[in-house]
């Protein structure tokens, strides 16, 4: 066995409900209260990557290749479309596997944070229809939480339309979402679908119903509005058929205010935000204290990280000082230490590199030499030995990172 950190005090809020009488956290004022009744204070990693593709995780550069849907599109253009479709069900078995979440407790974290596109579980083209597919993925991931202690939190990163406009929600370039009733009804239909296959699973904790709605672009202020009654539509069509999960609520600004609520309008709520590159001081946390003491709610950090270990070690001192839990980011990476885990960069990577960040704005001619340029068998190669690497037990621990998490090793 590696040598794996030992878990640290908060471990001891582990689920309890491998019992005869399931139980789920519920909420009580300020805090997110545990089955047995005491406050649970969560300390969890975001599963970023896995269901949720992002150009930076892979190291790519460019304008070209930064969404899910333009990842996609570089993979089956390098190695053909049958064959993209191969490397993504590997990606999707290798790059999350029970090892994983078996170190993530080890580790002393006690709860997951599980990004993924409701594309996963509905064909964008197909409402109505549900991929069996996508829901095996989840439920793989909460099975083996259930089975190792801990918490599942699953969290809609790219929404029916995009509710950001930007990459990160493999949106079309403008935050659709809040044009369409159509697209607002279909996400209250795929949490309604979801509230229903987890609603008796207390290892789900809750739903994080929109990751970082709305950027703070001043463009998009004109629909800050329409946040809440959005999230009151969602929450209602969850209440439908479950009544015993959590719901999370992101603010504006990626979720760096919550300046568009009002009173909370449903007892089972917790606000979240995100917090990157900011100063590490009280004051830059007093709102959501301020908001927190006013509704008399639970706020937790949702996000943080990608920063440098010293950040995030006074980071993580501030939250928990003040009584708020919180879910880091992310869990795994290439090449990097700002994870808990990393692994290396895969052979012909570079070529890969290359050519993603030369085809951005460049005539079709000079994309054409420059596909032409990789050999194809390269590139095949390239992506096999990411599914390789990119295994747990090919990966490398990153004990500084788990120490600036205040999470000790052995």
């Amino acid at each position: 066995m590696r040598n794996l950190p030992a878990p640290f005090a908060f471990s001891l809020f582990a689920p309890t409900f491998l019992t005869s009488q399931p139980k789920f956290v519920t909420v009580r004022g300020r805090k997110i209260i545990a089955p047995d009744g005491t406050d649970l204070h969560l300390r969890g990693i975001g599963l970023g990557n896995w269901l949720v593709q992002e150009a930076y995780m892979f190291k790519l550069e460019g304008d070209v290749y930064t969404s899910p849907r333009e990842i996609h599109d570089l993979v089956a253009e390098l190695v053909g479309p049958a064959e993209a479709r191969v490397f993504w069900r590997e990606f999707h078995e290798n790059y999350i596997t029970r090892d994983d979440i078996a170190f993530i407790k080890e580790a002393g974290f006690n709860s997951i944070r599980v990004p993924f596109d409701y594309k996963l579980l509905t064909p964008e083209e197909l409402p109505g229809v549900w991929r069996d597919s996508g829901f095996d993925l989840l439920d793989r991931v909460v099975n083996w939480s259930t089975q190792e202690g801990l918490y599942v939190i699953l969290d809609m990163h790219c929404a029916p339309g995009g509710q950001t406009g930007a990459n990160i929600d493999d949106s079309w370039g403008y935050p659709w979402l809040y044009e369409s009733s159509q697209s607002q009804q279909r996400l209250a239909d795929v949490w309604r679908r979801i509230a229903e296959r987890y609603r008796d699973n207390p290892t789900v904790l809750g739903y994080d119903l929109l990751n970082e709605p709305l950027p703070n672009w001043p463009e998009l202020r004109k629909y800050d509005s329409m946040l809440e009654p959005l999230f009151k539509k969602i929450t209602k069509a969850v209440r439908e058929v479950d009544q015993n999960h959590i719901v999370i609520l992101e603010g504006v600004d990626w979720d760096s205010s919550l300046r568009n609520f009002g009173p909370p309008f449903d007892p089972k709520s917790v606000y979240s935000f995100h917090k990157y590159w900011t100063p590490v001081a009280k004051e830059s946390i007093q709102p959501f204290l301020d908001f927190r003491d006013k509704y008399d709610v639970p706020i937790w950090l949702g996000e943080s990280g990608e920063n440098t270990n010293e950040w995030i070690s006074d980071m993580v001192e501030l939250v928990e000082g003040n009584d708020i839990g919180w879910a880091f980011w992310p869990y795994k990476k290439m090449d990097s230490p700002r994870g808990v885990v990393s692994f290396d960069v895969p052979v012909h990577w570079d070529e890969i590199q290359k050519f993603a960040k030369i085809c951005g704005g460049v005539s079709s001619e000079a994309r054409r030499k420059a596909r032409f340029a990789l050999s194809v068998e390269d590139c095949r190669a390239a992506f096999h030995d990411f599914i390789v690497k990119s295994r747990f037990t090919d990966c490398r621990i990153n004990q500084t990172y788990l120490a600036a998490l205040h999470l000790k090793s052995q």
